[in-house]
């Protein structure tokens, strides 16, 4: 039996803090407001005290509104009616679709020893050749594509999509304008690649909290895929727009500043 808080001591921007024993770092919240319900992360503990992350922001929270701990962390569904599917940064439906609740997994992984892995030497081949001859992409690697403003990053990473040889695409939009968005869906739509791609997008209007979600639940959906043999290529646009996400927050939360205002941690949030 999970306990309820009633008393919510401090609201800084999209993060509260309450007083709560027994909390789980990472673990989820629900949080009842008289708008409805929301979903909060944990993201500090100190001591008794506990740091949440309103994902769908702290508007319309008041100090007396109810928080439940929920004792289990955050979840995404996985299965092959995925395919085709469009969800946003919370993992779900964007497309009006039905919700998929049949199978959940946890986003956060088991940690892996680096010193353990296998040496990657199968190329995925991506038919550009700027990028197959010069800086292959390799089954297990990141590949990052940096760019200046004004440059059409998106357009590459659409025709990456399309051209890829591989069984399935997965899309993750962080922070996207909504012809942003538009240009991926109807490109990949025309293209014929719908069909094998899942998309989790959060767009430049939805809760900034939500950005930092989509590259997990992303990853988390392909893992489980490759388990069953497929060959995944995940494309995450844009990681300007995560960094970005990561600084608003750790403002919030009063951490000291790194170079230009991003927190010290930045680099192993990106990794």
């Amino acid at each position: 039996m999970r306990k309820v808080y009633n008393k919510i001591l401090q609201i800084s921007g999209n993060v509260i803090t309450v007083k709560a024993p027994d909390v789980t770092y990472e673990e989820l919240a629900e949080i009842t407001t008289r708008r409805g319900k929301s979903l909060a992360q944990v993201i500090k503990i100190e001591d008794e005290m506990v740091s949440l992350q309103v994902f769908a922001g702290s508007r319309g929270i008041s100090v007396n509104d109810e928080v439940r701990f929920l004792g289990r962390p955050m979840e995404v569904t996985f299965s092959d009616d995925m395919m085709g599917r469009i969800f946003d940064g919370a993992g779900n439906p964007r497309d009006k679709g039905p919700q998929l609740t049949d199978y959940l997994i946890p986003v956060a992984g088991p940690s892996v020893n680096p010193a353990k892995r296998i040496i990657p030497r199968r190329m995925i081949r991506t038919n550009i050749p700027m990028i197959d001859v010069f800086n292959s992409l390799v089954v297990s690697q990141k590949l990052p594509i940096f760019s200046i403003s004004g440059e059409p990053y998106n357009e590459l990473l659409a025709r990456v999509a399309l051209q890829a040889e591989v069984d399935m695409i997965i899309l993750g939009g962080i922070g996207l304008k909504y012809d942003e968005y538009m240009k991926f869906k109807n490109t990949l739509e025309e293209g014929g690649a719908l069909s094998r791609s899942i998309f989790f997008m959060n767009t430049a209007s939805d809760p900034i909290v939500e950005s930092l979600m989509v590259p997990d639940l992303a990853l988390a959906v392909a893992e489980r895929f490759a388990l069953k043999g497929k060959e995944v290529l995940v494309l995450l646009s844009d990681m300007t727009n995560f960094s970005d996400a990561l600084k608003e927050i750790a403002i919030t939360m009063e951490q000291v500043p790194s170079n230009r205002g991003y927190p010290g941690d930045l680099y192993s949030q990106l990794a």
